[in-house]
């Protein structure tokens, strides 16, 4: 069993910031990533609300944060799944696919994963036609007709992005108004190959081999209707990645995000939480840093005991 002052269970940008300020305050942090070390802010085609970068795109920003980390000395598994935690002992124990680990103190930030539709032939089609991901398999749809689902900023972010390479770009939102930030909305509607329909569902995705065309109700004319499309772009937001947190004893909200305070403190002691598996209202890059920071210092303070540190 492998002995580190800190483990952080997530390496997106919560929990690489975590890893960097660890590191620099003198702890052995090991990070541990179930997928690619950068979380899926990697997934982001173009990020233009972080500060200091007036645009850049999120695998970009998602490999400076991995590059820093690892030159600060924080230790990274990739691709190595967290099978159970074991947090009430004063030394915390961490069980992998791969290993067994136990440390002092544990941050969660393990994130969250993209929410699903639910309609049939959403996850037979899915990888042939259905996406989670613009950034990833937009290049595949150059040409073609898609249909991007959602009304917040990842939906107006990818079909944006989709706009510059897809011949049209269907938008289906549930509700008559987007969600997204302003000047993101007025350039998705500027745009002369993107049609948005309002107040509408997915009911069904229809293919043989490859994604054909979806079914679609419109709540308001109470009206179905097909649509031929060759992709179907799925943003209809996140569910947090707290199960085995929950099972481990951490209070988690009725929405399954984990409970901290305003030091990213969670129920149990020596445990903290940061990022999008948290209930904090906001879920941005720059507040995943921001919580990321306060759970490391809290860290810090939990298992080296400075003067200042008060439990």
């Amino acid at each position: 069993m492998e002995t580190w002052d800190l483990i952080i269970v997530g390496a997106g940008p919560a929990g690489l910031t975590a890893g960097i300020y660890a590191a620099r305050s003198g702890l052995k942090p090991l990070i541990i990533e179930e997928k690619i070390a950068g979380g899926t802010v990697g997934d982001a085609p173009v990020i233009e609300n972080y500060p200091g970068f007036e645009s850049i795109s999120g695998a970009e920003l998602a490999q400076k944060f991995v590059a820093q980390c690892r030159k600060l000395g924080a230790v990274i598994h990739e691709f190595e799944k967290v099978e159970t935690l074991d947090l009430k002992g004063e030394e915390k124990i961490v069980k992998t696919d791969k290993g067994v680990y136990k440390a002092k103190a544990v941050i969660i930030a393990s994130g969250s994963s993209y929410s699903e539709l639910g309609v049939p032939g959403e996850k037979e089609f899915k990888g042939r036609g259905v996406s989670y991901c613009g950034v990833c398999d937009g290049p595949l749809f150059k040409g073609k007709r898609v249909l991007v689902v959602g009304g917040g900023n990842s939906a107006v972010v990818t079909a944006l992005y989709l706009s510059e390479l897809a011949s049209e770009v269907k938008v289906v939102h549930r509700r008559d108004t987007f969600r997204a930030e302003e000047a993101r909305v007025k350039a998705l509607l500027g745009k002369r190959n993107v049609e948005v329909f309002w107040n509408t569902e997915v009911k069904e995705i229809k293919g043989a081999n490859i994604v054909e065309k979806v079914v679609l109700y419109n709540a308001k004319t109470m009206e179905t209707f097909e649509l031929p499309v060759n992709g179907v772009f799925v943003q209809v937001g996140e569910i947090p990645n707290s199960k085995l947190a929950k099972e481990a004893g951490v209070e988690v909200d009725d929405h399954g995000y984990i409970i901290v305070d305003v030091r990213q403190r969670t129920n149990i002691p020596g445990v903290y939480a940061a990022g999008d598996v948290t209930n904090h209202p906001v879920k941005q890059v720059g507040t995943a840093v921001g919580q990321g920071i306060t759970a490391a210092l809290e860290a810090y303070g939990y298992i080296r005991r400075p003067y200042y540190y008060r439990q």
